[in-house]
């Protein structure tokens, strides 16, 4: 056997494969081969969409199902020993695993990163390969676990028996969470973006340590009502019966999971607050979801609940920790133990990348300014000053507003889907509903088939409370459209969620980020690769500010004998003009006013409605996000000629690279995952010229600025230069044909033998005898490949 003639798979499974065997690795349970990190972000240009490149081990080493401890990367035999180390250490990194291995089937370079003799690497031969206890041990003494402390960190992970792995950073939450409660810690925080299994770490943590005993009685908190019920249906549902909902304000301890709404445990008054039946030592686990809520600060309900059940480990999940100088997540749990962010989610494709659309209303930009003794519809004198974005459909309402914002949303969906659904995030309950009633207007004809294609979905409203669930679920088709102001803000697993429009004006980067984290989901039966987010009010301006998913920073800074809690959190919603808007949760959003409640209780006017001023779009414009989340506002045609740039250093580069190719369509496709789309280049550039151009003509053209020449332009050069004399007649039928196909369809169609199992090549006979009349599959593949030669010389 000559090794230098192996594939790198046969390397595998000829040579690194026995290698662990021989050194005890039990391959069904402690060893996973091509195992996926990543899924490959999701770029998106126009309507169109692909993933660059996943991420993808050769070898994960776990020590038992779930709990990594070793990477291994392999290279065929061409390559050094060690030419797979690199990568391997990225990937290593990523799993945030201390041994790595490198390999060609010779032998082994070995990265030890906790080395105690501080030799980092060394060579191995190929039955030297350490064994599952030796790293293990290595790793535990390294960590500083005793053998109580190992049976925790190593107690199984439930599985239901499909043999489906959690994600990495999913595994690495769950494995750090038990590690540092095993190690005594008893304040946890958790940091991952929505849409990224938040419930379903939660569910591995307690599981693992219900399992084990370490914790015997769990309490679940959540600030939703449909939280609650959606993580007992869902996550959850392995609990059974040993779990319960605290409801009723009754508390029965009979159960070992328990899940609440901490409104049902609280109260103003001492015998509404029913966690006091329970003994303070009754919980050994609390979970606190959505943690930046409300536990942050010293004076909220939740912290009451966490104070009482002070002996109890806690952690809280959250996607936003919340940090301003009153109010520190950080301050209360301490760093969080684990962060995986919206930009990390969105990089390895996980979650869905956004468009933004950004659109500036002119009364937004300049503002507006009554006349003097101009009254509103309802008869009120409007107070004469000027009136701006932070005083729209809070005290004054500008009804032609509202229907312009409308329109706009419904010529967004009337030019993608009308059915795609979409959240639109109003100032207030009273906003919400003018929406509602303009989109309703504006979508006259599908609200005619069914009332509920536009709903308002507000805690104060039950049938658009009762609708919340068909909302979400991507089997139902209505509601479509959901216009709200706070409800809708966390927790709501919108899958299919394809438009999130923010016509209102938002200042917290908390409240942004989980509003942006309604449309991140991905739902590839639905065709959900990414989402759109139209902004009214310049909210995306925040994608600016340095804390947009950066790391949470620990701002609260006590001075000499301060207390260490941060002091009350102040009124994020007070506005310049002292009017305090309350806050709004599940069972009070503040009530928006209608006509017949236009006035304060001292007859001064609560907003002004007004009918008849012009409103108009100022700007509009689209930005895009590249392939590495970076913010683009360049042309479709610059990105790619940047893009095009980094690969090739000149024409005759890409030239040289695009002949020596035998598939040509490996570079299109090459160049799809760098962020090139040459379908809506191609509708760019013939939109501009009316022409259908091939992609090479398209590099060509945009990145050296070469003429194009179109796909029937080169076919018919082809022809003219009596290309086909020197092959026997049936062999220059099928080659015209083949020619005939490019010109219509493209280089991709012709590269492929498929293409002789349609016609026109059927009527000249099957697939094997016109292979045969060039002599067989190679001079047939030769043959195409020459013509290919022949298309592209010019």
């Amino acid at each position: 056997m000559n090794k230098k003639q192996l594939s790198e798979r046969d390397i595998c499974t000829k040579f690194i494969t026995p290698a662990l065997k021989q050194a005890g690795w039990d391959i069904t349970t402690q060893v996973r081969e091509e195992f996926s990190l990543t899924n490959g972000r999701i770029i998106v240009r126009g309507k169109l969409h692909t993933r660059a490149k996943h991420k993808r081990a050769d070898y994960v080493l776990f020590y038992k199902p779930n709990i990594p401890i070793a990477v291994i990367e392999a290279k065929d035999n061409n390559h050094t020993v060690g030419d797979g180390m690199q990568q391997a250490l990225g990937y290593a990194d990523m799993l945030q695993v201390p041994f790595v291995f490198s390999s060609n089937g010779d032998g082994f370079l070995f990265h030890n990163k906790i080395a105690p003799d501080g030799i980092v690497e060394r060579e191995l031969s190929l039955n030297e390969f350490p064994s599952v206890e030796t790293l293990w041990q290595l790793w535990a003494q390294h960590r500083g676990l005793n053998d109580q402390q190992s049976e925790l960190v190593t107690q199984d992970y439930f599985s239901d028996g499909s043999g489906k792995t959690p994600r990495y950073y999913q595994l690495l939450a769950v494995n750090k969470t038990i590690e540092a409660i095993a190690q005594g810690q008893n304040r946890i925080l958790l940091v991952m973006a929505t849409g990224t299994g938040k419930t379903f770490t939660a569910f591995q943590i307690i599981w693992r340590l219900w399992k084990s005993r370490a914790k015997k009685r769990i309490l679940f908190l959540a600030d939703r009502n449909i939280l609650v019920d959606q993580t007992m249906t869902n996550d959850f549902k392995p609990f059974g019966s040993a779990m319960t909902k605290i409801q009723k304000r009754q508390a029965n301890k009979s159960y070992e999971i328990y899940l609440s709404l901490y409104q049902a445990v609280t109260g103003n008054e001492e015998e509404k607050n029913i966690y006091k039946q329970f003994s303070s030592d009754f919980f050994d686990l609390i979970i606190i979801d959505e943690c930046h809520r409300g536990s942050a600060a010293a004076d909220s309900a939740w912290r009451e609940i966490l104070d009482y059940f002070s002996s109890a480990t806690q952690i809280g999940l959250t996607a936003t920790p919340k940090e301003t100088k009153e109010v520190s997540n950080i301050d209360y749990f301490g760093d969080p133990i684990y962060t995986y962010s919206l930009r990390q989610g969105i990089n390895d494709g996980f979650l869905a990348p956004y468009k933004v659309v950004r659109i500036d209303i002119d009364k937004d930009l300049t503002g507006w300014r009554p006349d003097k003794g101009m009254v509103d519809k309802y008869g009120n004198e409007i107070e004469d000053r000027i009136y701006n974005q932070k005083d729209f459909d809070k005290t004054l309402v500008l009804e032609n507003r509202c229907q312009l914002v409308a329109k706009k949303i419904t010529e967004f969906l009337k030019q993608t889907n009308r059915f795609d659904k979409a959240i639109v995030f109003c100032e207030n309950i009273d906003h919400a509903e003018r929406m509602r009633q303009a989109l309703v207007n504006e979508n006259a004809d599908l609200v005619a088939q069914n009332s509920k294609y536009v709903m308002r979905i507000t805690g104060d409203n039950e049938e658009g409370k009762a609708e919340l669930d068909n909302f979400i679920f991507p089997e139902s088709t209505y509601p479509v459209i959901a216009t709200t102001s706070k409800l809708m803000t966390t927790g709501v697993d919108a899958q299919t969620c394809k438009l999130i429009v923010l016509d209102q004006r938002i200042q917290s980067m908390t409240e942004f980020k989980q509003i942006i984290g309604r449309g991140t989901r991905i739902n590839e039966d639905y065709d959900k690769y990414y989402f759109t987010i139209i902004d009214f009010k310049k909210a995306t301006e925040l994608f600016a500010d340095p804390d947009f998913d950066g790391d949470p920073v620990q701002i609260y800074e006590p001075k000499g004998d301060d207390s260490p809690v941060p002091p009350d959190l102040p009124d994020e919603n007070a506005d310049d003009d002292g009017f305090t808007y309350p806050e709004s949760n599940e069972e009070q959003e503040w009530m928006g006013i209608g006509e017949s409640d236009a006035e304060y209780g001292d007859g001064s006017v609560r907003r002004y409605v007004v009918a008849n001023v012009e409103v108009k779009v100022a700007a509009e414009r689209v930005q895009y996000f590249d392939a590495n989340g970076k913010l683009i506002t360049e042309s479709l045609k610059d990105y790619t000629r940047q893009a095009l740039s980094k690969e090739y250093a000149s024409l005759d580069d890409f030239l040289r690279r695009w002949s020596s190719m035998d598939k040509k369509q490996a570079i299109i496709d090459e160049l799809s995952e760098q962020g090139v789309f040459f379908e809506a280049l191609a509708d760019e550039i013939g939109r501009e010229s009316g022409k259908e151009f091939d992609p090479f003509d398209l590099v060509c053209h945009v990145a050296w600025d070469m003429p194009p020449l179109t796909r029937k332009e080169r076919a018919e050069q082809v022809k003219k230069r009596n290309y086909f004399t020197k092959y026997g007649e049936q062999a220059r039928i099928v080659l015209e044909a083949l020619l005939d196909k490019y010109a219509d369809e493209g280089v991709a169609h012709i590269e492929e033998t498929q293409i002789l199992t349609i016609a026109p090549f059927t009527e000249l006979g099957t697939p094997m005898e016109i292979i045969r009349t060039f002599g067989g599959l190679e001079q047939y593949q030769q043959a195409v490949n020459e013509l290919e030669q022949a298309l592209y010389s010019a």
